[in-house]
């Protein structure tokens, strides 16, 4: 498994969000560098955004959201045209980052 995992809940719907684009940045000074990219599946899951053997460097990293792409395919009105988490790997361990996402609204936590 990835170091990394993401899910996306559509808590509006009550459904996974399949086909959200996201970006995986590494903060490098005052600028952020992307380090991966996918695309959430069908269960609204990327399992594998970093190769298995890659490990983090400790640092600051976010993951960009990009949901306004995701509520224009069914003509959604939305708030945030994208959303950014950002966190501090302090360690090697497993980081699952999910979001908790409606079109007005947010939320997130640091998952297992």
């Amino acid at each position: 498994m990835s170091q990394i995992t993401t899910h996306i809940l559509d808590t509006a719907k009550g459904k996974p969000a399949a086909g959200v684009d996201i970006a995986l940045l590494q903060q490098a000074g005052d600028n952020w560098r992307e380090i991966a990219r996918g695309v959430t599946n069908s269960d609204g899951r990327i399992p594998d955004l970093l190769p298995r053997e890659k490990q983090f460097e400790l640092g600051v990293y976010k993951m960009k959201f990009y949901t306004q792409e995701y509520f224009a395919q069914d003509g959604t009105a939305n708030f945030y045209p994208f959303v950014e988490i950002v966190f501090n790997v302090a360690s090697n361990e497993h980081y699952h980052v999910p979001l908790l996402l409606n079109p007005f609204g947010y939320s997130t936590y640091r998952g297992s």
